[in-house]
């Protein structure tokens, strides 16, 4: 029995309230191994686990194991913890209690929706309102219409840009904290060079030859790609994408894996980004700078000047960019008639490729929507914004964009073909009738019939959304963002 036990026992959510609110607030159960119990109930004397809902907890668990009677079914035997996390929030505005140097109640209002109003208890009253705070919860008296917590600490003024910066990353958990020490114990000495070992690896093939490049934003420093296009005798191109080589660097079970595996991206806001990886791997032994050089991950492929992929191939690489320009500076090479140096001419044919491939990928139903995407001027002192103004898509954007893409689709294809039980595919779900339903209200306002069909006819409608005003077709495109399903 006891071993039936360990090996049926598993961790699942459960919610004993509204699942859209309480759900946050516990964290998981036990199950149990008897299969023939469709009841959920607490552990008799918990701390404040008094069972609600208990009824309506109980048909759904019995209806669904009627109808999948292969589906194991349990009941709860105990929480093994309670999920009391930290929330943000302010105070809600209250008249001052009489004598407000005692102990005065407050109910705390979290910047989430979702969880409940939660009573705390506090002294200080008055230097709390009017401030984002970070309250605990500790206990859910089952009398009691909030849950009970206590005060954490003060972030700052409500409205103010660094206070409301903070709340965004709290609630969003994620770390701000610098590397440890032990973090940056692992990264290589710098400055940091190749070394024989890298250029002599049978694994690693050395395109140092090859003419690479990249095109990135303005004041980039941590450059992860960079492409090539070098002409063949028979007329066709050999294109690479190529890929900065951080698994170099980062070995499995080490701090600097557990640390990024914890922070799991890089996060990027208005003025500021926190990195998933210490900025000396990021931005100096890993950036593909030019005239440096540095280790890659490539996919090569072979395509005839109409853009079909003769053939391709993947290899570990050292490469050495001749040229890391941004958007701008490679958008005014292609459009200066007058130049005829090899990189232009690399930075056109490919320019030509892409947009065959971008119009063969819109030709097969490709959606192609729109974001917010804004650039602000910043003062150089006190770092407010002073203007701003939309972000200005050009080919060169475009260009990078469609080879990165298809670098995905190549790797992803290659990736099925060797590891098929381990791949997974990944697929937005077409958007229900009532997410769609103010894209097509708003259309329908100004006049338009927008076919939401499948994407393709999307797509033709959205190309075919045109007005006098140049922003026009930007602003139905982001409406149409805001309606997709996001995974």
């Amino acid at each position: 029995m006891i071993r039936s036990h360990l090996l049926l026992m598993m961790m699942v959510c459960f919610s004993f309230f509204d699942a859209s609110h309480f759900s946050y607030l516990m964290d998981v159960s036990v199950i149990s191994e008897d299969d023939n119990e469709d009841d959920v109930r607490l552990v008799p004397n918990s701390a404040d686990d008094a069972p609600r809902n208990t009824n309506s907890t109980q048909s759904t668990v019995g209806s669904s194991a009627a109808s999948v009677p292969s589906r194991p079914v349990g009941r709860v035997v105990g929480i093994i913890k309670r999920n009391w996390n930290s929330y943000c929030g302010s105070l809600e505005p209250m008249p001052m209690p009489a004598g407000s140097g005692g102990v005065a109640h407050a109910l705390f209002v979290s910047k989430d929706r979702r969880i409940p109003k939660i009573r705390i208890q506090t002294r200080q009253l008055g230097n709390l309102l009017n401030k984002r705070i970070i309250v605990a919860v500790d206990s859910w008296d089952v009398m009691s219409r909030y849950p009970s917590g206590h005060y954490v600490r003060t972030i700052g003024d409500i409205g103010d840009k660094e206070t409301e910066t903070e709340v965004v990353l709290i609630e969003n958990d994620i770390n701000t904290r610098p590397f440890s020490t032990q973090v940056l114990a692992c990264l290589p000495p710098l400055p940091w060079t190749l070394s024989p070992e890298d250029v002599a690896n049978p694994n690693r093939q050395d395109l140092r030859h090859v003419r690479v490049f990249s095109v990135d934003p303005p004041g980039c420093r941590d450059i992860d790609d960079a492409l090539h296009c070098t002409p063949l005798p028979n007329g066709n191109f050999e294109v690479g994408v190529h890929i900065a080589d951080v698994t170099n660097f980062v070995h499995p079970g080490t701090p600097l894996d557990e640390e990024a595996s914890q922070r799991a991206t890089s996060v990027y806001l208005v003025g500021q980004r926190i990195d998933m990886l210490p900025k000396p791997l990021t931005e100096d032994v890993c950036s593909l700078r030019a005239d440096v050089e540095r280790l890659a991950f490539s996919v090569i492929w072979e395509m005839t000047p109409d853009a079909d992929i003769i053939s391709s191939r993947y290899t570990k690489s050292v490469i050495k960019s001749c040229a890391a320009m941004s958007y701008v500076e490679a958008q005014a090479r292609m459009d200066d008639s007058r130049l005829a140096d090899p990189l232009t001419v690399d930075l056109r044919n490919l320019n030509s490729l892409a947009k065959i491939m971008r119009n063969r990928r819109c030709e097969r139903g490709a959606l192609t929507l729109a974001s917010a995407e804004v650039k602000f001027e910043i003062d150089s002192e006190t770092h407010d914004p002073l203007d701003i103004g939309i972000y200005q898509i050009r080919e060169a954007n475009q260009m990078i964009e469609e080879f990165m893409l298809a670098a995905n689709v190549s790797v992803a294809e290659k990736i099925l073909q060797h590891y098929p039980l381990c791949s997974l595919l990944r697929r937005h779900p077409s958007p229900t009738k009532e997410m769609l339903e103010p894209l097509l209200r708003t259309a329908s306002s100004v006049g338009l019939n927008l076919d939401v069909s499948s994407s393709k006819a999307l797509a033709e409608s959205l190309d075919n959304a045109k007005r006098d005003d140049p922003y026009f077709n930007k602003l139905i495109r982001i409406l149409a963002t805001r309606c997709m399903t996001q995974v």
